[in-house]
């Protein structure tokens, strides 16, 4: 063996030190690939495992089945909000804030908390979420001037949470809607309201400026991913993609509930949805009724969801129900999704969808609990 290597190396002309230096060389480089090869996983999971670690302890604090029927069990709001003062999580804000002021301070500070810890390569998406505070907050300010509250009672609907509550806050003494939409120049949102203004001083309804600004938010939440390379991002433009789609159909029931057509919403709608593609958003609406917009979603994700709730439907005419089921599809979806990926971004999808869930349930409670004789039975069908 030894004289047929010796016979080999003088073929082609190496000396013992080089060829020994050559296999050395190839060694080194077998190791490496081997190295890369195996480190991989390791590296797409490091970025994830503090951000993990901190979502699932907040995790175990969210209410479960036997919490929630014990606020459903409650006699008034006033024993819901006692219940919620019991609670770390919801104690503090409690003590400052009334009962829907405090959840939604709750949920603003839950979506700082995300886009703050959520790793590098998805944190654009979640800094997308956590700006909703902000629109709500300028549709709140919005309203309040198109209704004639005074600077008092519009300070009240505001939440003192994102980036533009100082600027916003300071401008509840203006005297009318086209002085705040000009006063916000030079933030992010300045050219889409101005865009919708004319219509507003047209008709004198604030519609047009608020669909501007949910138009704007999934437009920039459908394309904060960047392009799905990795199964981590494949699955946060699914849980994105599917609300851009519930949003979207949920604003074209109400448009059939109302009688509009499609050009009369068209602006309003995002076309480049997710599953729901312009074409098919324009078929839908063409639909003669609700009901055959819901069989028009056939072979689409969605159509079991909504056909299942038709004979509530039916019976209350009321699109309501398809919203409900919409809620719940999106919260169901995101919970199926938390567990592709347990060691990747899985645990923090599934702990933000289900503390949406958690406050949108407590809000239908304290909602149904100033309600004199109101049933539990049907707060349960109402909850997500």
């Amino acid at each position: 063996m030894a004289d047929e290597i010796a016979t080999l190396m003088s073929s082609i002309g190496l000396s013992p030190e080089t060829f020994i230096a050559v296999c050395v060389l190839a060694i080194l480089v077998v190791g490496a690939v081997v190295v890369i090869i195996t480190s991989r996983p390791i590296l797409d999971i490091y970025p994830y495992l503090n951000p993990s670690a901190r979502v699932r302890a907040r995790k175990g604090r969210l209410f479960d089945e036997k919490q929630i029927s014990e606020m459903v069990e409650a006699n008034n709001v006033e024993e819901v909000e006692n219940y919620l003062k019991g609670v770390p999580e919801y104690a503090d804000v409690l003590e400052d804030y009334p009962l829907d002021k405090a959840l939604d301070i709750h949920r603003a500070d839950t979506y700082d908390f995300i886009a703050r810890l959520a790793p590098k390569e998805v944190k654009d998406s979640f800094v997308v979420m956590s700006k909703k505070t902000d629109i709500n907050n300028i549709k709140s300010l919005l309203t309040a001037k198109e209704v004639g509250l005074s600077p008092e009672e519009t300070k009240d609907l505001l939440i003192p949470s994102g980036s533009l509550y100082k600027e916003l806050n300071s401008l509840v003494d203006a005297d009318n809607v086209t002085d705040i939409v000009t006063s916000l120049d030079g933030t992010e949102y300045a050219t889409v309201l101005e865009d919708a203004l004319p219509e507003y001083e047209e008709n004198h309804m604030i519609l047009p400026l608020e669909s501007a600004l949910d138009k704007y938010y999934l437009g920039k939440l459908l394309h904060s991913p960047d392009v799905p390379s990795d199964e981590n991002r494949q699955i946060l433009y699914s849980y994105i993609g599917t609300q851009v789609d519930a949003d979207n159909l949920k604003l074209i029931l109400r448009a059939k509930e109302d009688g509009l057509s499609y050009d009369d919403i068209s602006s309003y709608i995002l076309a480049d949805g997710y599953q729901l593609r312009e074409w098919k958003l324009k078929d839908l609406m063409d639909s003669p009724d609700v009901t055959n917009v819901i069989s028009g979603l056939e072979g689409t994700k969605y159509a079991e969801a909504l056909t299942d709730v038709v004979p509530q439907y039916n019976e209350t005419g009321s699109v309501a129900v398809f919203e409900r089921a919409l809620d719940v599809y999106v919260t169901e979806h995101a919970k199926s999704l938390s567990s592709k990926k347990p060691l990747g971004i899985g645990p923090i999808i599934g702990y933000l969808s289900q503390k949406e869930a958690e406050i949108k349930n407590l809000k239908i409670i304290a909602r149904a609990k100033r309600e004199a004789d109101f049933p539990n039975s049907k707060i349960m069908e109402m909850l997500i």
